[in-house]
């Protein structure tokens, strides 16, 4: 009777199964976590774009001899306070972590908006070349946070999905047994809205502070 090498039993057996163990999605679980860790450094990088340009919106601001110091130094001190505040990868399953870091971030929201209404007082400031730029630029940056947040969220939603559903809960629960569900980013509804970053002063019987008309 011809005797069967242990060793060469194992790597046949490994052979045959890895299709079977694949196809059931032990692979899943990890690359899930990866992706949602991916979307999260956008998350990150766009809220960092926002943040580099908050000192030259200020800059300019100041320059324009705006009087209203209270709402210029609330937003120096929402962008320190935000800056300050690191979520790494491995913090995304702390509920804690992710409640102070959306906090930061919806302070300095709100205060930009403040901001950006005080400045329709000061048609100056609307028609600086710069302050039109930077304009520009923030409104791209606040829809770059929105879109970025989304598909971190859609992410985590298929991972923490992965770690309660058949088959890949039964790899949750084993070879995968660290992964942890991962917390969305749910930003207030204040923070969702981007600044006012539209100033239409030209329009007959505008009046400083008023609202831009409604677009038809």
């Amino acid at each position: 009777m011809m005797r069967v090498n242990p060793r060469l039993a194992a790597v046949a057996a490994v052979v045959v199964l890895a299709p079977a163990v694949s196809g059931c999605g032990v692979n899943a679980i990890p690359t899930n976590e990866e992706n949602a860790r991916a979307k999260w450094a956008d998350v990150q990088a766009a809220y960092q774009r926002r943040a580099d340009l908050i000192p030259n919106l200020v800059a300019t601001v100041q320059a324009a001899a705006v009087s209203e110091r209270a709402t210029l130094t609330q937003v120096i001190e929402a962008r320190s306070r935000a800056t300050s505040i690191q979520l790494t990868p491995e913090m995304l399953n702390d509920p804690a972590a992710m409640q102070r870091y959306q906090a930061a971030q919806g302070e300095l929201s709100q205060a930009l908006s403040r901001l950006m209404l005080v400045v329709e007082q000061y048609p100056q400031v609307q028609s600086n070349q710069n302050f039109i730029a930077l304009q520009s630029q923030l409104e791209g940056t606040e829809n770059r946070i929105n879109i970025a947040r989304r598909d971190y969220n859609d992410a985590v939603r298929v991972h923490n999905t992965a770690l309660r559903t058949f088959p890949t809960v039964l790899w949750a629960n084993t070879i995968h047994a660290g992964s942890e569900p991962m917390q969305p980013f749910q930003a207030n509804e204040a923070a969702q809205s981007a600044p006012t970053v539209s100033f239409d002063m030209s329009a007959p019987g505008a009046a400083p502070g008023s609202a831009p008309p409604a677009a038809k």
